[in-house]
C-alpha cells in the first residue's frame, strides 16, 4: 500500500507549523491535519501575548541586566524541582531548552523576521531563595506583533510548501485514531467534519460528512493541552493545589480538549505527568468574549495589594506577579475560590496588562504611535474597557461605596469595610519612607531599580488612599484554565515513549502534548515566556528528527 506522504502532522498550532517547516526544509511530504477551520490556523499562538524567553539577550544587555546560562539553569531546576523518575527526559529537555535560550533562538527567530519589543518583562519573580523558584531576572521578551507576528513566519514557510505541492494542509479533519499497518504507526484515521466559516477561536460544528484514512512513514502529535476542558482538568488537578475549582474561566477555546492526548495513548504511548499543569489566578470574565467562558489574564505590576475572600492579605510572598501556583495553592485551601485586587487608577493605569493579543492592539498592529499613546494615557484603552464593562471590576470614589461593590459580586458579603480600611492604612503607612518591613513594599522598591519596571511596570510608592491617585479599584479574580505541563513523553529526537519505555515506532510530539518536551520541560511550575518557545524547539525538533527517520 502506498503512503499519502512522508509525515502526517495532527494540530495546526505553532508547534505543528513549526514543525511542517522543518519537513518542508528538508523535501519532505506532509499532510498537516485538524479539526478547526482553516481560519483558526496557528492555533492558541495567535491569541498570545508573544511573550518569549531568551538568556543574555541585547535587550537584556542595553537594559544593564546581566544574565548567564547558568543563572538561568540555576532558575529553571529550582523552578522545576524535578523529583520524579519519568523526570529523566524532562530534565534533558530542560537543559537543552536552557542552552537554546541562550544560544541561537533569538538569532533563529530574528533571521526569519521576528522582533522584539525593547522592554523585557519581569514575569514570576519568585520571592523564595535563589536556588527556588522564580527569574532572578527579567527575561519575557514580548514579540512585536505578539502572538500573530510569531506565527507569521512559520505559516508563510508551511504555504511555501503548499506553493510547492509538499503539503497538504487537510483541515476539519478530526482524528480519531492511530494505527499500524506494518511495524510502525502509519495510519491516521478519523472523521471529516463539515465545512465551517465560524470566526477564529469561536465553536466550528461537529457535524459529521465522511471519514478519512492517511498513511505516511512517521506522525508527529503537535494537538495541544486539555485546558478548555475543564473535566479533564478537574480530573487531573493534584492534591497538592487543593481542591479542583468548581468554576473556571477559559484562557483557551473549547477545542483544547485533549482529546488526542488519550487516542495517542490507546496507540501505545507513555503519557506522564498528568497532574502537573498551569492555571493563572488574575482571571477575568471577558466582557467581549470570542468563545465561551472567555478568560482574560491580568499581567499585573507589583503595588495591588492582594487580598483574599475575607478580605485578608496574602502571604508573604504572594504578591503580583511572584508565584503563580503557590498563590494557587494558597487559593485553593482556603476554601474560596476568588480573590481581590485592591488598587487605584494610578496604580491600573501603569501597572495592569491584559494578556492577548487582543487586548494589545499597539503592540499586535507594530504601532509606535499606539505605544507612544499607551504610555501617555492615564489608562490604556483595553484596560479602561474592562472598567467600565468588565463583571470582575468595581470602581468608585470612597471605601465605602467600594465595598459596597465588592459585597454585591459575591454570594456572601465577606469584606467588612473597617478591616479592610485599617489593612490599606496600615500598608499605605509604610510607603511614608524609604526603608519599611512590608515587604511588598520593599518589593515594588526593588522592581523600580530596574529601568523597564519603573518605565512602565511599576509605578510610583504611593498611597492607595490618596485622594489624588483615585478612584479606588476593586478586582474579582478568578482561577483561569491555561496550559498541560504533562504529557507525552519524548526523547530528544520527539520520538514518543511506549509503555515499556521505547520508541514508539513512527510517532513523534512536540508542544503542549509532549509538556512542550520530554513530557513536562517546565517540572512543577513555569519561568513564562517558555510555552510558545517550547512550542518553536520541540516543534523544530520534531520535524528534523521527522525528516531525517523518513530520509
Amino acid at each position: 500500500m502506498a503512503y499519502d506522504a512522508d509525515v502526517i502532522v495532527i494540530g495546526a498550532g505553532l508547534a505543528g507549523l513549526a514543525a511542517t517547516a522543518e519537513l518542508v526544509d528538508a523535501g519532505r511530504r506532509v499532510i498537516l491535519v485538524d479539526q478547526e477551520p482553516e481560519q483558526s490556523l496557528g492555533g492558541q499562538a495567535h491569541w498570545s501575548f508573544g511573550g518569549l524567553f531568551f538568556v543574555d539577550s541585547p535587550e537584556q544587555r542595553r537594559l544593564r541586566i546581566k544574565d548567564s546560562h547558568s543563572l538561568a539553569m540555576q532558575d529553571w531546576m529550582g523552578t522545576a524541582a524535578f523529583d520524579r523518575p519519568e523526570d529523566h527526559w524532562p530534565r534533558k529537555w530542560a537543559e537543552a531548552y536552557v542552552d537554546f535560550a541562550a544560544g541561537e533562538k533569538r538569532s533563529w527567530l530574528h533571521g526569519q523576521g521576528v522582533r522584539f519589543f525593547p522592554v523585557v518583562g519581569w514575569a514570576e519573580r519568585g520571592g523564595y531563595d535563589a536556588q527556588g523558584h522564580g527569574n532572578s531576572v527579567p527575561r519575557f521578551h514580548i514579540t512585536w506583533g505578539t502572538g500573530p507576528g510569531l506565527v507569521a513566519p512559520f505559516e508563510r514557510r508551511v504555504r511555501e510548501g503548499v506553493a510547492r505541492g509538499l503539503v497538504q494542509l487537510k483541515f476539519r479533519h478530526r482524528v480519531s485514531g492511530l494505527s499500524r499497518s506494518s511495524g510502525s504507526v502509519d495510519t491516521v484515521s478519523g472523521e471529516i467534519l463539515e465545512p465551517s466559516d465560524a470566526e477564529r477561536g469561536t465553536a466550528s460544528s461537529r457535524e459529521v460528512t465522511g471519514s478519512f484514512e492517511f498513511r505516511a512513514q512517521a506522525v508527529i502529535v503537535t494537538s495541544g493541552g486539555i485546558g478548555g476542558n475543564h473535566d479533564l482538568v478537574r480530573a487531573n488537578w493534584p492534591e497538592r493545589l487543593g481542591t479542583p475549582p468548581e468554576r473556571m474561566v477559559s484562557g483557551v477555546p473549547a477545542h483544547v480538549d485533549g482529546r488526542m492526548l488519550g487516542i495517542t495513548e490507546n496507540a501505545g504511548a507513555r503519557l506522564i505527568n498528568r497532574d502537573r499543569m498551569w492555571h493563572y489566578t488574575e482571571g477575568i470574565q471577558n466582557w467581549n468574549p470570542i468563545w465561551d467562558n472567555h478568560g482574560i489574564r491580568i499581567l499585573p505590576g507589583p503595588s495591588s495589594l492582594w487580598l483574599d475572600a475575607r478580605g485578608n492579605r496574602l502571604p508573604v510572598p504572594l504578591f503580583p506577579g511572584f508565584d503563580t501556583l503557590g498563590t494557587l495553592e494558597h487559593i485553593m485551601k482556603s476554601g474560596y475560590e476568588y480573590t481581590w485586587f485592591v488598587l487605584n487608577q494610578r496604580i491600573i493605569g501603569k501597572e495592569f496588562t491584559l494578556s492577548g493579543s487582543e487586548q494589545n492592539p499597539d503592540l499586535t498592529g507594530k504601532s509606535v504611535r499606539g505605544v507612544i499613546d499607551r504610555a501617555r494615557a492615564d489608562v490604556p484603552a483595553p484596560v479602561k474597557a474592562f472598567m467600565g464593562n468588565g463583571a470582575d471590576f468595581v470602581v468608585e470614589k470612597d471605601l465605602p461605596s467600594l465595598v459596597r461593590g465588592m459585597n454585591a459580586l459575591t454570594k456572601e458579603p465577606l469584606i467588612d469595610e473597617a478591616a479592610l480600611h485599617r489593612t490599606i492604612a496600615a500598608r499605605d503607612r509604610e510607603i511614608r519612607n524609604p526603608f519599611t518591613k512590608d515587604l511588598q513594599v520593599t518589593a515594588i522598591r526593588g522592581a523600580r531599580k530596574f529601568l523597564g519596571d519603573r518605565l512602565i511596570r511599576a509605578v510610583t510608592p504611593h498611597r492607595i488612599l490618596d485622594p489624588g491617585a483615585g478612584p479606588l479599584v476593586a478586582v474579582r479574580l478568578n482561577i483561569l484554565t491555561r496550559k498541560t505541563l504533562g504529557g507525552l513523553e519524548t526523547d530528544l529526537s520527539s520520538r514518543v515513549m511506549a509503555q515499556g519505555g521505547e520508541p514508539l515506532p513512527g510517532v513523534y510530539a512536540a508542544g503542549e502534548a509532549a509538556g512542550f518536551g520530554g513530557g513536562g520541560v517546565h517540572g512543577y511550575r513555569s519561568l513564562e515566556g517558555t510555552f510558545l518557545g517550547g512550542c518553536l524547539f520541540s516543534g523544530r525538533t520534531a520535524g528534523r528528527a521527522a525528516a531525517k527517520a523518513v530520509g
